[in-house]
């Protein structure tokens, strides 16, 4: 922008002393590789040790990232098919990056630095593209200061390799700086337009204001020039670009949410026509001080020199118009521009994130450098009758010097000080790779630190991360549905999660018992005062133990220097001036005070189960299910818990629906996961109890089907092998537990309060509840919230005691049955999804008609197993439709007579009112029928007994 340092001309080569051929100079005071280097050194210093500074990266860009390499992972309510704001092109991307690093190496944490280090990498050839144009086109002094500007500040540091749209959109962003500046071969607008567009569509909308100023100076320049025609075909030709551009990110979003979704215009119309009590507003507000805070802290001097440019060009133009390029003063504005019109738009804006302001660190770091330009251009005057002319130059070097050393170091301080001050929590989750982990699902839970979880990548591939209860009440994230293959991903991507809102109000599903965390991860600050919700766990030795502690820094305690940049912790120094710690921590639950902590102390007992006897002429393709009917005739239903004792021989019923039972199973385990079948730590030793069981008693009942193996059973007809021995197990011991049997399996364990808890289960095919409701509750809850008919009136207490005084050695059973409307064995889809926050009889189709009636009915085992002291359920379904079982004697006259014996509450419970008119119709019409064919009705008890 001066002529006083003039660019090199394209001429014929001048002649050396010896007559060779003198090269032009060189347009780049550093050589493109050097610059290259040094911001492959610096982005690559952020990807291996910056923390990450937004629960926004985690959440909507890592964890979806991991759900599509790896099948599971948390998700937030923008993903959700109702909202469409986040863009699946842009996680694939990233999927298909991860995805060929794991070729290197199999590590998952590998995966998520390998990521990183690709995004330091795009970034450095964006830069060193923009340093090239700048270089070419401005001058190589503003090349050189944007070099050490946008090297060695904090913000670009930060922003080079964060996973997020916004550091996209400043990748794209500086490539498309770089076609309007480079125009090397003809106008690259087009080029430009390009960039910019790939920015807006896939990363981030708003982006596409800094195209603004460079379009319009094109727009002015072609018209004022006559080249408006060539300008208008650019135009074209990049919008074309964008076009297919976006038609791509459309094709592919709307496929994962299995709906059209056009991304850009769904984050616009959000943020913008959102509506009260909608937005990002919802989400927090800052004062319009807050970018110009966060600026000078980011870029120090730098900022500063940013918000002079425009000032200074003027300056320029008024006073040293002889000094000036032969470039406009149109030229130099539109360049300085975009970084203005940036700020202004998001100043004004309430919602306020530093990630905001990435897009326009380049156009920063540009501005920066014109000023320090137009500066030196100032202070090399030799005009005697200007005071500057009479400094002498060294003294105007060195106070020029100084200032970008000054903005260098305090930049360096600055990442150096972020990074020792929170980079604790990668450090601290990487510990958990280190452990010895159970293959069983395992969980870390996050209760105060939950937005700081840095993400599943670093976790390991058996363990999970929950939260627990604290003083946030927004909306925490969810979890996409577990899948195994790519297709099954894609279409968990389009399933409506539970629980979602863009209010940000709290839902409390999305949270889990602390029993159930194997790893807790928490912050202690000795300043800070413990709550209900927030204790301070590091103090509670005795439950927690301390795998991992880092040093965070205690911002309250700490002063305001200290805060801003890192400084070395020397003896001198009064103590005011020190950095203040606490300490970020990953604990693991006591393993030894489980049974004290969790449950009151059972003595093992030396009962053994006496060995079964084979089952005579048992086969899986020809022994049929037993007619259980266990209802009675009315005139009242009486509520009762119904137990029988049950004959150890009878313990678990396998008949001819077993391999359709077991399909089920497999897909339901592939499909739910730990919704389905889960473990508690402290339930593990009765979940392998349980283990063993079965592996004794299966081959002994059913020895055509399973045969006992040195390391547990295999299952000859499916070609299972069960290997309950080795640790850590191939899978959740409750999941291999379910596969074994036709029966849903839970495990109750009592605790110090007295009450029985549900710890453990595999409930696959359970009709009309759910595990992932029930688990961690006590048995009263559980009887409770689901409404149970009479249980605090007439069952609670003789419940309660049963559980007590149940024995190993006493086995019970007991029966009952319901009426369903839909075909489904494993969930009944008539009162609603099975992913949906509640489910009732009021959604299913009411009068629906007889073919659609099955009669469901449940075998309910009791025991005590004598080593753990669980107790143990096995709920046994059968399945039949109404017209079926009608064809028994004496069947629809007293299963009509029992329905109508039901009382309100047990009526409501049933579903009654949604199938009693068809259903009495039927069965009446049934029944007469069978007493027109002589069925003498006094003989009933001799031919069916209850409950057959």
């Amino acid at each position: 922008m001066s002529t006083t340092e003039r660019k090199p001309k394209e001429a014929p080569e001048q002649s050396g002393r010896k007559g060779k051929p003198r090269p032009p100079p060189s347009p780049f005071y550093i050589p493109l590789n050097i610059t290259l280097y040094l911001f492959l050194v610096s982005n690559g210093l952020a990807a291996l040790y910056a923390p990450i500074q937004d629960c926004d990266e985690t959440f909507n860009f890592w964890e979806p990232t991991h759900y599509l390499s790896h099948g599971y992972g948390l998700q937030t309510w923008e993903y959700s098919p109702e909202y469409r704001i986040r863009s699946w092109l842009y996680v694939t991307l990233h999927t298909i990056i991860g995805k060929a690093g794991s070729l290197f190496s199999r590590s998952k944490s590998a995966e998520f630095y390998i990521i990183r280090l690709f995004l330091a990498l795009v970034c450095a050839a964006s830069q060193t593209r923009l340093y090239s144009a700048i270089c070419r086109t401005l001058s190589p002094r503003i090349g050189l200061m944007f070099l050490v500007i946008a090297a060695f500040s904090p913000g670009m540091f930060h922003a080079s390799s964060a996973y997020i749209p916004s550091s996209f959109t400043m990748y794209t962003s500086m490539l498309g700086l770089a076609s309007f500046l480079d125009r090397r071969g003809g106008q690259k607008t087009a080029q430009g337009i390009m960039w910019f567009g790939i920015g807006a569509v896939v990363g981030w909308p708003f982006s596409g204001a800094l195209i603004g100023p460079l379009l319009l100076e094109e727009i002015i320049v072609g018209w004022t020039s006559g080249s408006m025609g060539s300008v208008i075909r650019s135009i074209i030709d990049g919008t074309l670009r964008c076009l297919l551009v976006a038609a791509t990110e459309t094709a592919v979003t709307s496929a994962f949410f299995q709906r059209f979704a056009f991304v850009p215009w769904n984050i616009v119309a959000y943020n913008v026509f959102g509506g009260q009590d909608r937005g990002p507003d919802i989400f927090g507000t800052e004062p319009w001080t807050f970018y110009i805070r966060n600026l000078l802290l980011n870029f120090n001097v730098w900022f500063i020199m940013a918000m002079l440019a425009a000032p200074f060009l003027v300056l320029q133009a008024l006073f040293r118009s002889k000094a000036t390029s032969q470039r406009t003063p149109l030229r130099s504005l539109t360049l300085v521009a975009p970084f203005y019109l940036w700020l202004g738009i998001f100043t004004v804006q309430p919602h306020k994130e530093e990630r905001f302001m990435y897009p326009a660190y380049p156009f920063l770091a540009l501005n920066a450098a014109i000023t320090m330009h137009l500066i030196l251009i100032f202070l090399s005057s030799t005009n005697p009758k200007e005071i500057v002319g009479r400094v002498p130059v060294e003294i105007r070097l060195a106070l020029v010097s100084a200032l970008a050393i000054f903005a260098v170091n305090v930049g360096i301080l600055r990442i150096i000080g972020m990074v020792t001050a929170y980079n604790a929590p990668l450090k601290v989750i990487e510990a958990l790779g280190k452990q010895e982990v159970s293959n069983v699902a395992q969980t870390v839970c996050f209760g105060k630190e939950w937005y700081r979880f840095p993400s599943s990548y670093l976790l390991p591939e058996n363990m999970r991360a929950k939260f627990i209860r604290s003083e946030f009440d927004g909306l925490l994230p969810g979890e996409f549905p577990e899948a195994k293959g790519y297709l099954d991903r894609v279409k968990g991507a389009s399933l409506i999660p539970t629980g979602m809102n863009d209010l940000n109000q709290e839902d409390p599903e999305k949270y889990v018992d602390i029993s159930q965390c194997s790893f807790l991860v928490d912050s202690y600050f000795p300043s800070s005062m413990a709550t209900e919700l927030e204790p301070h766990y590091i103090l509670n030795e005795a439950h927690w133990k301390k795998v991992s502690c880092q040093k965070f820094l205690d911002v309250s305690q700490t002063n305001l220097l200290g805060r801003l940049i890192w400084i070395p912790k020397l003896p001198f120094l009064p103590d005011r001036f020190q950095r203040k710690w606490g300490e970020y921590c990953l604990f693991e639950r006591q393993r030894h005070l489980l049974i004290i902590d969790t449950s009151v102390e059972w003595i093992p007992s030396d009962f053994k189960r006496p060995a079964a006897a084979a089952f005579p002429d048992w086969n899986v393709h020809t022994t049929k299910p037993i007619p259980y009917r266990p209802f009675r005739y009315g005139p009242k239903y009486f509520v009762t818990m119904g137990l029988r004792s049950l004959k150890w021989d009878e313990w678990i019923e396998l008949d001819n629906h077993y391999l359709k039972y077991h399909a089920d199973k497999a897909r339901r385990i592939e499909e739910r996961g730990s919704k389905c079948s889960n473990t508690a730590p402290e339930a593990m030793e009765g979940a392998i109890e349980l283990l063993e069981e079965l592996s004794a008693y299966l081959p002994e009942r059913y020895p055509s089907m399973f045969t006992k193996t040195a390391v547990g059973m295999d299952n000859t007809v499916t070609g299972e092998s069960f290997n309950i021995v080795q640790r850590p197990l191939a899978e959740d011991p409750m999941q291999m537990a379910g596969r074994m049997v036709q029966d849903d399996l839970a495990l109750m364990f009592e605790k110090s309060d007295g009450e029985y808890y549900l710890l453990a289960g595999s409930v696959l095919l359970a009709g009309f509840w759910r595990l992932e409701d029930k688990y961690g509750m006590r048995l009263s809850e559980i009887h409770t919230s689901g409404d149970v008919p009479q249980y605090k009136e007439k069952l609670e207490k003789g419940m309660m005691n049963f559980f007590r005084r149940l024995k190993p050695d006493d086995p019970m059973l007991r029966n009952n049955y319901f009426i369903q409307v839909d075909e489904s064995l494993p969930w009944s889809y008539s009162i609603g999804s099975e992913d949906a926050a509640e489910v009732s009889w009021s959604t299913a189709e009411k009068n629906k008609a007889i073919e659609h009636h099955y009669f469901r009915s449940e075998r309910q085992s009791l025991r005590r197993l004598p080593r753990s002291g669980a107790v143990l359920f096995t709920i046994r379904t059968y399945f039949e439709p109404i017209t079926e079982i009608v064809k028994e004697p004496y069947v629809p006259g007293r299963l009509a007579s029992a329905v109508r014996s039901w009382g309100d509450d047990v009526s409501r419970y049933k579903g009654k009112e949604k199938y009693e008119e068809v259903l009495l119709e039927y069965l009446d019409k049934k029944h007469q029928e069978q007493v027109a064919a002589g069925l003498k009705l006094e003989e009933e008890d001799e031919v069916r007994k209850y409950p057959l």
